[in-house]
């Protein structure tokens, strides 16, 4: 099921400011909180969607990475050998004790400030995806900064606890029955402060650069494939870890071959007389190479040949699929009065036995009429 948008959730907009969002939510978390909704399943549901939007509204990095791709930025669908995801969300637990912290006093976790994961589409042929292929790419990211190496301050400077919270990355308050704590807004859950910030990056530890990297496109990828890269993400603050770049992989069409999963399908034109009499075509492999398939005489329109590991490879495997021929019988166009005549003659000289499929059907057709009157 969709989710629904986490602006309309919270009852904002892209443009609104991060007080008025988290105002937002407070008055939203007080009102379906469960200790004052006991037994509401509903009310429990939407506690769950108003926390899981302002986890994502209140993150300035997830909440560009939402503003860019939506729900997909924290899709959770995969496969064997691919991403499991943008990272996504806890349990609803875990987004409880960040708004509301332990009542019993003990502080909550710091959260874990590694960088954004990044998302990069990049296109291929029919056959880059048959060898495998490594491809430069270019995109924009944040990387450490080579100034102050990642930490945030000016060569030789250090790091004071931070006023606010103490050193806790922590802050409560007091709200009615029961205690909040939040995440320190003064030093962002670090639990201390920059005493002397670094010119170059402000004191981010990190600054935005157009990067290149190499990747490599493995054999045998499909159409709508994604390709977990770890760690080639941006880097987050103060020299915390880096996330994660998606390749997502889209496939051109080719001219002559069609694909589903490891097989391979070709459709072969032949003319008429061919299909009659019979004969042989030669056909292209996806590989490079040319096969000769031999065409029986009274070879119909449609008829197929399954050439054995003749199609796409297997993601990382050794076998491959096979390559199906379909025959297209071509009838001839623009012909000469001679033509036309030899044409006519050959008809007169067909009986029944050469067209065994019409005499069957129009014979059943004739017993339909039959059978109505």
């Amino acid at each position: 099921m969709s989710k629904n948008d986490y602006y309309e959730v919270l009852g904002v907009t892209k443009t609104t400011d991060p007080a008025s969002i988290k105002s937002s939510y407070r008055k939203l978390a007080m009102k379906y909180h469960p200790d004052k909704n006991p037994g509401d399943k509903d009310a429990e549901k939407k506690f769950k969607e108003i926390s899981e939007a302002y986890e994502v509204l209140s993150n300035p990095e997830k909440k560009e990475a939402y503003d860019t791709y939506g729900h997909d930025a924290f899709s959770q669908s995969g496969g064997p050998g691919f991403s499991e995801g943008f990272g996504g969300f806890g349990s609803f637990s875990d987004i409880f004790d960040d708004f509301f912290g332990d009542f019993g006093g003990r502080a909550a976790p710091k959260r874990d400030q590694r960088g954004q994961d990044l998302k990069y589409e990049i296109e291929i042929d029919l056959r880059e995806a048959f060898t495998g292929i490594k491809k430069e790419i270019n995109f924009d990211t944040l990387i450490r900064c080579d100034v102050c190496g990642g930490s945030g301050s000016e060569r030789g400077s250090g790091m004071k606890d931070c006023g606010i919270c103490g050193g806790s990355g922590r802050t409560r308050a007091s709200q009615g029955f029961f205690t909040v704590e939040r995440t320190c807004s003064s030093c962002g859950g670090a639990g201390q402060t920059i005493t002397d910030p670094c010119s170059s990056c402000s004191g981010e530890g990190r600054r935005r650069k157009n990067r290149k990297l190499e990747v490599n496109i493995p054999a045998g990828v499909e159409d709508g494939s994604r390709i977990r890269l770890s760690g080639e993400g941006a880097v987050g603050q103060n020299g915390s870890s880096p996330g994660d770049l998606y390749l997502f992989v889209s496939m051109q069409e080719h001219p002559i071959f069609g694909r589903n999963g490891t097989e391979i399908f070709c459709n072969v034109p032949i003319s008429i007389v061919d299909a009659s009499l019979g004969g042989s075509v030669e056909v292209p492999t996806v590989s490079g190479g040319r096969v000769k398939v031999k065409v029986p005489a009274g070879s119909q329109h449609g008829d197929q040949f399954r050439l054995n590991g003749k199609g796409m490879p297997t993601l990382r495997s050794t076998s491959f699929g096979d390559m199906i021929i379909s025959l297209i019988i071509e009838i001839p166009k623009n012909l000469s009065d001679n033509q036309k005549r030899l044409l006519k003659e050959f008809n007169d000289e067909l009986s029944h036995n050469n067209s065994p499929e019409s005499s069957g059907f129009f014979s059943k057709v004739k017993d339909f009429w039959d059978g109505l009157t």
